[in-house]
């Protein structure tokens, strides 16, 4: 990856892969989840703990079976059953691996499942050579493989399924009499089939178990999530104008009858309820948008953002940890943060909240159908009661009553024929130059 960022950190749809991988397990409800790392661990660590599994180090990289081998120790008495996925192969679905674990479970109790797929390319991945029903015959790697095997394009991802009595015994038996010198996880199958017990396969599309090696390689596993998050958004009821310009996050949650426009970027955290449109070159994170609301275009909507129903935030706003109720107004160049601004309440163009001093944030109320004039700088902590009006230009910094017209502006005063006078002196000024 050429990165300080260990490569499991690197995100697909605004989440490490790693945290996509972790994430899809938790489905299954383990016992334990297992992180082997060769290096890095100080990174990796935080992430995979909070996400409730336990790090253990290959501190020598001797190849995937030798590294599998490292888990052994922190599963000491566990017999059930143990999926081996890869930390940059993060796109893999929770039936999938269910799938697997069925088929490890069927009647004829198969010695290994293997997770394989026909790639565009076979390239140099590992073959598996397969009967009709699914039992595997021989897995080898490329490196050592016949002109004849790398004909077959059923190619191994790396992905198993095995009993944990059966996987570790089997590991400690594989060998690294090979063309690359290391332990390979795929040779568990093999010594399997020669202790007369068969293996068995299962096939997905390749995209689910891309994997991660290079920016390139991320960039396109992050555009086909995208392209796929994008179909399903358009089939569950959302109208995308240009789709392909459209990014969504991993978590966000789309309603029915949404309208999309061109160039709108969605980070974690976002929620659209039915019939709320979203207009051209908006960001959205950590926001909350409900039913009817309009959105941009040119707006940004950062975490905290609550926009209520029926409400507008227009071009060149952003709304941070702020409330806007119910058909409330912020329509032009404002900037409203830790706010609560009320229902059918009007935010004049120019205005913004002064929430930060320095050191705290400070609070801004607005009630409901109150009126606040262009341009505007609500000083918090301050409150502007229901049905107040705040005059364009004010510098608020007390609270205003309700229903009251608050004012903080220097009186305007005016000097006939100033400017003429003005003008006449400079231009002899110039003219003595």
């Amino acid at each position: 990856m050429r990165s300080a960022v260990h490569k499991v950190l690197h995100p697909i749809a605004g989440r490490p892969m790693l945290a996509q991988l972790l994430g899809s397990v938790e489905a299954l409800r383990p016992a334990a989840k297992i992180v082997v790392v060769g290096a890095g661990r100080e990174q990796v660590e935080p992430l995979a703990t909070r996400d409730g599994a336990t790090v253990v180090v290959q501190a020598e990289q001797l190849g995937t079976g030798h590294a599998v081998a490292q888990a052994a120790r922190s599963l000491p008495d566990f017999d059930g059953d143990v999926l081996v996925l890869y930390g940059d192969v993060p796109l893999v679905r929770a039936e999938t691996m269910a799938r697997m674990l069925d088929r490890l479970n069927a009647q004829d109790a198969p010695a290994a499942v293997v997770l394989a797929f026909r790639p565009a390319d076979p390239l140099s991945y590992g073959r598996v050579i397969a009967r009709d029903d699914g039992t595997i015959l021989k897995m080898v790697e490329h490196k050592d493989a016949t002109a004849e095997e790398r004909s077959v394009n059923l190619c191994n991802s790396g992905l198993l399924a095995m009993r944990a009595r059966d996987l570790w015994a089997l590991l400690s038996r594989i060998g690294n009499d090979n063309a690359a010198g290391e332990y390979y996880l795929p040779d568990v199958v093999m010594l399997a089939a020669a202790d007369g017990r068969a293996s068995a396969v299962i096939e997905v599309e390749a995209w689910e178990v891309a994997g991660v090696n290079s920016r390139g390689e991320l960039a396109a596993v992050e555009a086909a999530w995208q392209q796929r998050r994008r179909e399903a958004a358009m089939a569950e009821g959302a109208t995308l104008i240009a789709p392909e310009t459209v990014w969504f996050a991993h978590d966000t949650v789309i309603g029915r009858d949404v309208t999309i426009e061109p160039n709108v970027i969605f980070g974690p955290g976002v929620r659209v309820a039915d019939g709320a449109v979203l207009h051209a070159f908006s960001h959205i994170e950590g926001a909350t948008i409900a039913e009817g609301a309009t959105i941009g275009p040119f707006a940004r909507l950062r975490p905290g953002a609550e926009i209520g129903a029926g409400a507008k935030v227009g071009n060149f706003v952003e709304i941070k940890k702020a409330r806007l109720g119910a058909r409330a107004k912020a329509n032009h160049l404002s900037y409203l943060g830790d706010a609560e601004i009320g229902e059918g309440a009007n935010i004049g163009a120019g205005t913004i909240t002064c929430n930060y001093d320095g050191f705290l944030k400070y609070q801004t109320r607005v009630g409901a159908g109150a009126f606040v004039g262009s341009n505007s700088a609500l000083v918090a902590p301050v409150s502007i009661g229901a049905g107040a009006i705040v005059g364009a230009g004010s510098v608020v910094t007390r609270d205003v009553a309700p229903d009251a017209l608050g004012l903080a502006r220097a009186e305007q005063r005016e000097r006939p024929g100033w400017a003429r006078r003005f003008r006449e002196m400079m231009a002899t000024r110039k003219q003595a130059k």
